[in-house]
């Protein structure tokens, strides 16, 4: 019996040290759980932190970068106000010109040459002496026969005395000539091809144009044969070539032939009028808002397809101030002269003295000056000037 009761009580013991044993350890696992749980909470409250830190700091750089832009944003604002605004502002801004580099831009003469590939021969169709003045807004444009005499003797002139068979000798000897014959010291030239005119043309969707007159001539040796109407059309660039070339029609059965009216300007001198004409609707419609976003590829198809001593580095400062430019500005002028003819070929002799009056008003309107006021200005200067003299006569007679 005792012995029963010792193994009961044993047992008993046994099962009692085992749930003390059981408590322990849950007590430790529970123990082990809440500081695993402390270490997490712990752990996620400094992700938190760290978060919060990386989130403001982001916001922070977020907000430095939209106040860098806005700064920027204004700056380019200013600049493109400061550089006149809308479309010519922006130009001038890409381009890296400022108000003052504006003042330092000089009116800029260029002599343009039209030259016809017939036969494989060049032949100079069109000189015009073109000028822009970027700080008036004004232009002027100088047509110069083509027959214009250039030779020393009219008694034994010939064919190679007219102003156009300089070319085949070198653009810079045509060049020097005009300069001589005008007073202007004109650096810059462009010879344009038929080839280079139908592109231009084409690129800006064609040229609105009145054709002043049935326009039809056919020449098979040159490859030629022009055939417009009269009226309102859209030129494109083929048929910018038969417009700008047109001089006369074909001759009738009796062999008369029709040219321009003598109050627009009889056969040469009617075609140098239309060729500036043409010109001016060119650049016009050429400046329009539609073509704006096609300078580059104008500016990339006059470089390809022209001869020229003007390099892009020269030529892109003037082109954001001719955005703004009206037209109505354009001086358009003919050199003053009669034709004659000298050993049975026809030439142009240019007026010197009317030529040098012309000069004298095409660059007063394109730098802005007002003849009455120069004038005015003049005889003031004349008027104290003899004043001031008289007066210091009278004082050396009373001192005497």
């Amino acid at each position: 019996m005792n012995r029963i009761n010792k193994k009961v009580n044993k047992n008993q013991l046994n099962n009692k040290n085992q749930k003390v044993a059981a408590n322990k350890r849950n007590k430790e696992m529970q123990k082990i759980n809440r500081n695993k749980r402390k270490t997490k909470e712990s752990y996620s409250k400094e992700n938190i932190k760290k978060r919060k830190k990386k989130k403001s700091k982001f916001k922070i750089i977020l907000c430095m970068v939209l106040l860098m832009i806005l700064l920027l944003g204004i700056s380019f604002g200013v600049k493109v106000y400061q550089n006149g605004g809308g479309l010519q502002g922006l130009l001038s801004t890409f381009l890296g010109q400022s108000p003052e580099k504006l003042q330092d831009l000089d009116t800029i003469y260029v002599l343009v040459m039209g030259v016809s590939e017939d036969l494989g021969a060049k032949l100079t169709d069109t000189i015009i002496l073109c000028a822009y003045n970027p700080k008036q807004q004004t232009a002027s444009m100088l047509s110069i026969p083509r027959d214009t005499f250039v030779g020393n003797s009219k008694t034994n002139a010939k064919g190679t005395d007219k102003i156009n068979s300089l070319y085949a000798s070198s653009p810079q000897k045509l060049l020097k000539t005009v300069s001589e014959m005008t007073g202007i010291n004109v650096k810059y030239y462009a010879v344009v091809n038929t080839s280079a005119l139908t592109k231009i043309v084409d690129i800006i969707g064609g040229v609105q144009f009145n054709v002043p007159m049935n326009m039809k001539y056919d020449d098979k040796t040159q490859n030629l044969h022009i055939n417009l109407k009269a009226g309102m059309q859209n030129i494109n660039g083929e048929e910018a070539e038969q417009l700008l070339r047109f001089r006369h029609s074909n001759p009738d059965k009796n062999g008369n032939m029709t040219t321009y009216p003598a109050e627009y300007g009889s056969d040469d001198y009617g075609r140098m009028k239309t060729q500036r004409d043409f010109i001016t609707e060119t650049i016009k419609q050429t400046l329009s808002l539609k073509n704006i976003t096609k300078i580059n590829e104008l500016i990339r198809t006059v470089f390809d397809n022209i001869e020229t001593n003007l390099t892009i580095d020269e030529i892109l400062p003037y082109v954001p101030y001719t955005v703004n430019f009206n037209t109505e500005n354009i001086d358009s002028e003919q050199l003053p002269g009669l034709s004659d003819k000298y050993n049975e070929i026809w030439f142009f002799i240019y007026d010197k003295q009317e030529t040098e009056t012309m000069i004298t008003q095409m660059i007063n309107q394109l730098e802005g000056i007002d003849p009455v006021e120069e004038n005015t200005t003049l005889v003031n200067e004349t008027n104290i000037t003899n004043t001031v003299t008289s007066n210091k006569r009278k004082v050396t007679e009373t001192v005497k």
